[in-house]
């Protein structure tokens, strides 16, 4: 079997979260895919991440069931593509195949690798073009491109857990390449408040989760504060925007809150404006 290599990234931390929920006599969603890309270091390692920052199991759970019903939405509008910048283990071109839609995952060419041998491994079947590259970095217009996208039909992208490790201008880049480039398109992405960047937001339990990552390695770099202004700027209009918290009580409505990042950390859609 396909060894596991830097179990400590993102993408197997996620997973182990995302994986853990399936356990629940009513879970927020189902993935029967991601227990094939985890083993016990991917646990261990998930469990030290759990440690520091208790609140971001939560954080993983509600943020796949708003992305599955998104998914599940846009398909039933006939988009046709999915793309999924920095993938990682995402499992969405598994669980949700529809006949005539496209899935295109863009990440690192180590983790693709191993994504794609773990599912041959164990007879799974995708339609998911992998595309191992720097969406950043490269440019993942021109990266589409040359995977045989069509920049004609409807497409949602997913830009799952991505926006706070980069910077205001290659967030603002990557929403209007997809505007200029993309006709119809929508695209669901998560976001950290600036204050939460800044450490302005007056709790120290917030301020001490920033400094944490900071330390792991994996600093939070970039927040949004006016997210009208960032999709009139590159493009696009708001379809809708949740912050954690208010999908926490529509999911959850007897449990409470156990943690402020809640009010923090949002969830949105955006699309194209219309002419």
């Amino acid at each position: 079997m396909t060894a596991i290599r830097n179990v400590t990234g993102t993408a197997f931390v996620v997973a182990e979260f995302r994986a853990e929920e399936n356990g629940k006599p009513h879970p927020l969603y189902r993935d029967p895919i991601v227990h094939m890309f985890l083993d016990e270091e991917s646990k261990k390692a998930a469990e030290r991440i759990f440690a520091t920052f208790p609140p971001i199991k939560t954080n993983v759970w509600i943020r796949t069931r708003y992305l599955d019903e998104r998914v599940d939405h846009q398909l039933h509008l006939a988009y046709r593509q999915i793309v999924i910048l920095g993938a990682g283990l995402d499992t969405w071109a598994e669980r949700k195949p529809a006949p005539g839609v496209a899935y295109f995952e863009i990440d690192d060419e180590t983790i693709l690798a191993f994504k794609k041998a773990r599912l041959e491994e164990n007879g799974i079947d995708t339609n998911a073009r992998f595309i191992p590259d720097n969406y950043v970095r490269d440019g993942f217009i021109d990266l589409l491109e040359k995977n045989e996208f069509d920049f004609g039909l409807a497409t949602h992208f997913i830009w799952e857990g991505n926006t706070m490790y980069l910077t205001a201008a290659a967030v603002s880049q990557v929403l209007t390449d997809i505007a200029r480039n993309v006709k119809r398109f929508s695209i669901s992405f998560d976001y950290m408040a600036e204050e939460v960047i800044a450490k302005t937001t007056g709790d120290p339990e917030i301020t001490s989760v920033v400094e944490r990552f900071a330390a792991m390695g994996a600093p939070w770099t970039y927040g949004i504060s006016d997210l009208w202004s960032l999709a009139e700027k590159t493009g696009a209009t708001i379809l809708e925007s949740f912050k954690i918290s208010d999908l926490h009580r529509a999911y959850w409505p007897n449990k409470p809150l156990d943690s402020p990042i809640y009010d923090y950390y949002s969830i949105c859609t955006l699309q194209a404006v219309e002419h």
